[in-house]
């Protein structure tokens, strides 16, 4: 979505009209899910997808055809034989498109304000009225919700109204796309910060694949050479210093992930000793059985309680048999994700 987003702003910069589709609702089986989009230009081509196929060239096709003169408008594909059965795609759902036009020197400040929430990755929500009157306010009406629920933009002539509020779900729930009283909520969720404490293999290949499913990485070690950008090129921000000395300060909240995988016990140690009483969404550690119950020993020593240490993700990661350092980090990352996705939803 960052992409397409500067995508349209530049585009809408240099003067040229586009059209923008989001897929708004789906039911049953689809190729795409909702929150799908893709920017239409007047030449014919595209940024971002909505699946391919047939669906994909029909709204391209009107998208290209409303650019020039008319207002949004809602499409419905039901994915049976009339669509798609030349190339596969008889899936027998029902896919709902928003397609809206953006000419030369329109009115952007509402994708402008959603570019900047999702660059600021903390979590928004868009709300498209689908059915005219069910939520209080015309069809294809459209708002954005802060993280805190308070409207922060709106493609629409008139305010927000309590129905349409009512049905926002928090974003801590980290809900999916969903469609209640004829309008749909489409949750852009807030992406995790993951800090990585350790620059060695495990670490390494751990940041490339969380910066490759939208974690801002960050890496700390007390080596130089080990947190260069030519083997961090994912992250956000490489940090070579003492644990001891990066740890205490560095900024962790309800939204960052730690994970410690060090060189060695000692440095384990002091690692968890510093996260553990933080507001972590997530800490790990990796290690044997018998290293982490000799570094929970020595924290219990230290007054850790017993509440904290129950927290830890020891040893971090979802068994799937790992051996080699590739596999460790697909089980670390797929925790992460499953953290981050599943936990705390109701």
């Amino acid at each position: 979505m960052r992409k397409l987003l500067d995508d349209l702003l530049t585009a809408c910069a240099e003067g040229r009209s586009v059209a923008i589709t989001l897929l708004v609702e789906t039911r049953g089986s689809t190729p795409q899910k909702a929150g799908a989009s893709m920017l239409v230009y007047t030449d014919g081509s595209q940024s971002g997808t909505l699946g391919g196929g047939c669906v994909e060239a029909e709204v391209k096709r009107r998208a290209l055809s409303l650019i020039s003169d008319g207002p949004p408008e809602l499409m419905t594909f039901q994915l049976d034989s009339d669509y798609g059965w030349d190339d596969g795609l008889i899936c027998g759902g029902r896919m709902r498109m928003l397609v809206d036009p953006i000419r030369a020197g329109g009115e952007i400040s509402y994708y402008q304000e959603l570019a900047r929430q999702v660059e600021a990755g903390r979590g928004c929500t868009e709300a498209v009225v689908l059915e005219a009157g069910e939520a209080g306010v015309p069809e294809l009406s459209r708002y954005l919700f802060g993280r805190d629920g308070v409207c922060v933009a709106q493609r629409a002539g008139q305010p927000a109204s309590a129905r349409l509020l009512a049905n926002l779900r928090p974003l801590s729930q980290r809900p999916r796309a969903y469609v209640a009283e004829g309008v749909s909520y489409l949750p852009h969720l807030a992406r995790g910060k993951l800090l990585i404490v350790g620059g060695g293999h495990v670490g390494q290949r751990v940041a490339d694949l969380a910066a490759s499913v939208d974690f801002e990485v960050t890496v700390v070690d007390d080596r130089a050479e080990y947190v260069t950008e030519e083997r961090f090129p994912s992250c956000v921000q490489r940090i070579a210093g003492q644990i001891d000395d990066v740890l205490p300060t560095y900024p962790v909240d309800e939204d960052t992930f730690c994970i410690v995988v060090t060189r060695g016990h000692h440095h384990d140690e002091e690692a968890l000793f510093h996260l553990i009483q933080r507001p972590s969404r997530y800490l790990g550690m990796i290690g044997s059985k018998r290293k982490i119950k000799m570094i929970f020993d020595d924290l219990r020593r230290e007054g850790i309680p017993e509440d904290r240490l129950a927290r830890v993700h020891a040893p971090l990661g979802i068994e799937i048999g790992s051996q080699s350092v590739p596999e460790i980090a697909i089980s670390i990352v797929a925790e992460l994700i499953s953290c981050r996705n599943l936990s705390g939803r109701s």
